[in-house]
């Protein structure tokens, strides 16, 4: 067999002698052989490719079938039957993504993760995925699980571009439900959407409302959700980011003292879901809306509310336990439901009266409970209250 010196490779190959001498080092030429301090090749070897540009293009492939993953699972439902959305998809993987959107939203989070994990070969299905799978795994309190996703999106968040903003979008959801502003990206936090694609922008409008919820902005974050809602809900369809978004309008008008908003946009949000049985978005927002929630379903849908309070029950301290892995804090436990809504509205200096009067109880009544709950968190008082609640 013909060889030539690494000089003469250099020269075809258009590259350095250096370059050629550091790939037979790295043992990337094939067949490459050193005969005292001179590297001697196959003629015929091709110049080998640039591992950079193969991740590149593989960065490429991923990102286009992402997007079009996203655009396949992205479509609005009938508002009259949820599951007629499985007949318009026949790919398999298509409908792992919908059962896992699916068991999810009626509190089976175990099921939903047995759909995350049936999900095999497809890089794009399972970054698709992983936005219910945080949030399955929080509910369940499965840590190990958590940290094992979190790696997966962390390091494609590594190689760039689009793949990165939804990886980054995944791990935003589960820091802003559970009060973590800080670790949500710049970009979600300065509002920032440049580099969004447009198919991923519904749901980081979403995102985007929270963030201001954790923050305390509440008329920005009703501006953020009433947009969003207005330019992207076709009529008689729905989305799960729809029932959300209703659900932060809801939160907002509550902060804001606009009570009758908060209650229209809350029913709306039940009259949408709950009939399919999507019951998960309310037990996650039960605490912010200072007992509202139990008002309405008592009044309008009286068969979900103990199926509501239990999930809630089950899975709450689970959020809790991670915001305070995520932040070394000591958010309680220990608080009824009701001790909770109004430690919340104390903590926000809404006044004593104001309380009293959304929980159809006198104010001294309000001054008690709020002695109890000073008692079970071993505080004195209003100002050592926002450390041990949302």
């Amino acid at each position: 067999m013909e060889y030539i010196t690494a000089r003469e490779a250099a020269a075809k190959w258009n590259i350095s002698l250096r370059r050629v001498q550091k790939l037979c080092e790295q043992e990337r030429i094939p067949g490459a052989r050193k005969l005292g301090r001179a590297w001697m090749l196959h003629a015929v070897t091709e110049k080998p490719a640039d591992p950079r540009r193969r991740e590149k293009c593989a960065q490429n492939t991923l990102s286009s079938e992402l997007a079009h993953v996203v655009s396949m699972t992205n479509a609005p439902m009938p508002m009259h039957n949820a599951e007629a959305i499985l007949d318009t998809v026949k790919e398999d993987w298509a409908r792992l993504q919908y059962g896992a959107e699916f068991a999810y939203f009626r509190g089976d989070f175990q099921q939903s993760m047995h759909y995350f994990h049936s999900i095999k070969g497809n890089d794009a299905v399972k970054l698709r995925a992983s936005i219910v799978a945080v949030a399955a795994v929080i509910s369940l309190g499965d840590y190990h699980t958590y940290m094992k996703i979190e790696a997966y999106l962390k390091d494609k968040i590594i190689g760039g571009g689009d793949v990165a903003v939804f990886a980054e979008l995944s791990l935003a959801a589960a820091s802003v439900s559970c009060i973590v502003p800080n670790l949500a990206p710049e970009w979600l936090r300065e509002g920032n959407f440049d580099d969004v694609p447009m198919q991923f922008r519904y749901y980081a409008l979403y995102l985007r409302a929270k963030y201001l919820q954790c923050i305390g902005k509440y008329e920005s974050m009703l501006s953020v959700a009433q947009t969003a809602l207005i330019l992207n809900e076709p009529e008689n369809t729905f989305t799960f980011t729809g029932i959300y978004l209703r659900l932060c309008c809801a939160t907002a008008c509550h902060a804001l003292e606009q009570e009758d908003k908060a209650k229209g946009f809350l029913l709306e949000a039940m009259g949408i879901a709950l009939p399919h049985g999507f019951i998960t978005p309310f037990a996650e927002n039960l605490t912010a809306l200072g007992g509202l929630m139990e008002k309405c379903l008592l009044k309008e849908f009286p068969n979900q509310y103990d199926v509501i309070i239990r999930q809630w029950m089950r899975t709450f301290q689970n959020w809790i336990i991670f915001h305070n892995h995520f932040t070394k804090d000591n958010l309680t436990l220990v608080l009824s439901l009701r001790e909770y809504h109004i430690a919340q509205m104390v903590a926000r200096r809404v006044p004593y009266a104001k309380i009293a009067e959304q929980q159809c109880i006198s104010v001294g009544r309000v001054k008690n409970i709020m002695l109890e709950v000073y008692e079970k968190l071993f505080i004195s008082g209003r100002e050592e209250l926002v450390k041990y609640v949302f």
